[in-house]
């Protein structure tokens, strides 16, 4: 069982980082097998039907969201700064890939799935509504509505990530990512606070986010 685990995520991944854009209710067992550029051979080793291919996909982003673990409230404050950027990273990832498509498409053909992926973005939500909260009440964020800077992400950053905004606006996705994690961290952290986030450690999140973006592009 172990064994199967590694290469059944590689072939999920690869089929997400091809397919989410437009659901994949359209495609074939043929086409995901083209998505994972396996054979069909090689996909029906791991996956017996397409309900347990869309059923892995969830699985990966359940995994993934959950990895972002509660921050210890003993931690000093520069634990605020390191949380806030893995926020980021997560959020970043989650609005390239969990579309309205695919939670549509969720919520009417595979009810249960999607409750099970709604109620680990649900415990997500609740994580870093928390985390907004306790800051402002150590006086390490600005007294703004955390719910505002949900709502931003899921609004503001779906649409600036969008290639028709990027060719619109003659910015790089590269720009783009920077810019909006300038733009939360001066909107969140007091002024005399922002020194506490330490803004190397995320350029190695943001160009990971531009080679796979670029990269989907040439696909």
């Amino acid at each position: 069982m172990s064994t199967q685990v590694e290469p059944r995520e590689k072939l999920l991944k690869k089929l997400i980082h091809s397919g989410m854009k437009d659901g994949f209710q359209h495609l074939r067992m043929d086409d995901i097998a083209k998505h994972m550029d396996v054979s069909r051979a090689t996909m029906y080793k791991y996956f017996s039907s397409k309900e347990e291919v869309i059923a892995g996909v969830v699985q990966v982003f359940v995994d993934y969201i959950e990895r972002l673990a509660d921050r210890n409230p003993e931690d000093d404050e520069r634990s605020f700064g390191i949380w806030f950027q893995k926020l980021f990273d997560q959020t970043v990832s989650l609005v390239g890939k969990v579309t309205d498509i695919f939670l549509k498409e969720l919520q009417t053909i595979y009810p249960e799935l999607y409750d099970q992926l709604r109620a680990v973005l649900s415990r997500r939500e609740q994580q870093a509504l928390i985390f907004y909260r306790e800051g402002k009440e150590k006086g390490i964020f600005n007294p703004i509505n955390e719910r505002l800077i949900l709502l931003q992400d899921d609004l503001l950053l779906r649409e600036i990530i969008n290639m028709k905004y990027l060719l619109q606006n003659q910015i790089s996705i590269e720009q783009v990512l920077y810019d909006y994690y300038n733009l939360k961290k001066i909107q969140l952290f007091k002024a005399e606070k922002l020194d506490i986030v330490d803004d190397s450690l995320i350029e190695p999140v943001i160009q990971h986010f531009v080679y796979k973006f670029n990269r989907s592009l040439s696909c």
